[in-house]
């Protein structure tokens, strides 16, 4: 049952006719998982190679798990559940938003399917919304410094991107109080 679900949204094209270099479903999922990252959406370099998290944002977010790339790739440590599983295109001031048939199609039965998840990552402006609906904060910062009343469900962070830096340098409390939890909580559940 798992792996056809798993087959079936690998070969998924609900939204191929908006995607201007064509669907190529990137995740990363096991009923075994114990951390489950939800991201936006792949980004170029991530839809050629065809492995999440291939890209500069990948090594940030490594370096905040405290893990190596072997044990992120993992699927019975991590699952990678984007909010949109192929690369929507590029826009104006990077890339388009996830598209939005991906989640409501497939997180629930993904979701379901793992029932030895510890811990829940909402990384950025779209995931964040998406399962924290009206229990989050004004907006990503405030959600993100609020972390604590969201746990043990999730544990809302921004997004690792290098075009993030000025955010961070806005906001050492996130390097000072998150991040050590996380590494932490990574350590004992995997």
């Amino acid at each position: 049952m798992a792996l056809d679900l798993i087959q079936e949204a690998k070969n998924c094209t609900i939204c191929a006719a908006h995607l201007p270099e064509g669907p190529r479903p990137v995740f990363t999922i096991h009923p075994d998982a114990k951390v489950v990252i939800i991201g936006q959406a792949p980004g170029r370099k991530v839809h050629v190679s065809g492995i999440p998290w291939d890209d500069a944002s990948g090594k940030r977010l490594r370096q905040w798990l405290g893990v190596d790339e072997d044990t992120f790739y993992n699927p019975m440590h991590f699952a990678i559940l984007p909010m949109g599983f192929c690369f929507p295109g590029t826009g104006k001031s990077g890339d388009l938003p996830p598209r939005p048939e991906c989640a409501p199609k497939w997180h629930d039965a993904f979701m379901a399917m793992m029932p030895h998840k510890a811990l829940t990552l909402l990384i950025g402006n779209y995931a964040q919304p998406y399962y924290l609906s009206d229990r989050m904060e004004k907006n990503m910062t405030e959600t993100v410094r609020h972390w604590q009343k969201y746990l043990p469900e999730f544990l809302p962070l921004p997004h690792p991107s290098p075009r993030n830096i000025a955010w961070f340098k806005r906001n050492p409390w996130f390097e000072t109080e998150i991040l050590p939890f996380l590494k932490d909580q990574v350590r004992q559940v995997i």
